[in-house]
């Protein structure tokens, strides 16, 4: 899990609304961009001014996908006369 803290109301409401929605949102902190679904947003109330706590779960980059066969090996049909 990937936690992230900003003071930011614009940025807390589009990670409230991403996980309302369910859809993945993209953070950018430092050189680190992780994208993934929003477990919680978790106001800190003792803080001032107020900050919030974003806790993503990154999704995992998916394996290229191999054939299960072999490529179709059919050539055109005029090869078959040169």
């Amino acid at each position: 899990m990937f936690t992230y803290e900003t003071a930011d109301q614009k940025e807390v409401r589009r990670f409230r609304i991403a996980q309302f929605n369910g859809r993945m949102a993209t953070v950018a902190a430092g050189e680190a961009t992780v994208t993934g679904f929003v477990r919680a947003v978790l106001e800190q109330e003792s803080s001032m001014p107020p900050r919030w706590t974003i806790t993503i779960i990154p999704n995992v980059p998916k394996d290229e996908l191999k054939p299960l066969r072999p490529s179709s090996r059919a050539r055109p049909f005029a090869e078959d006369y040169f």
